[in-house]
């Protein structure tokens, strides 16, 4: 995700009452990043090939599919989805898909050097 989708995000998430705290790649943040990964753990590399989410105790770090379906646990729209993300093949089908769109996100959206424009709010 850019940076604008990241911000959009987060932004519909707080509607549901999911208050999330996001780190951007931005150059200049580097050693914040690094530093906020050892924290729990993450290689920072990999920090940019898939999200991660730290929960809100702040005792479990999920990543790629499993931080959607933390996610699906706890929003609203998607509690109802949920159940079915821990379905038997669903999690190891699910991991490969999330990597895939991962790895091809720039490709998949209209942005360009990791930058894409994001429509004014209304």
């Amino acid at each position: 995700m850019c940076r604008g989708e990241i911000r959009s995000a987060a932004d519909r998430l707080a509607q549901f009452g999911l208050r999330i705290r996001l780190i951007a790649d931005r150059v200049e943040r580097k050693t914040q990043l690094i530093s906020q990964a050892g924290k729990f753990g993450i290689e920072p590399q990999r920090l940019l090939e898939e999200m991660h989410l730290v929960t809100p105790d702040r005792r479990s770090v999920y990543h790629g599919f499993g931080a959607f379906r933390w996610m699906a646990r706890h929003l609203p729209l998607l509690v109802a989805f949920a159940p079915i993300l821990y379905l038997p093949g669903v999690p190891f089908i699910g991991q490969r898909a999330y990597l895939w769109v991962a790895r091809h996100r720039y490709q998949l959206v209209p942005c360009h050097n990791g930058v894409c424009s994001v429509p004014p709010a209304r």
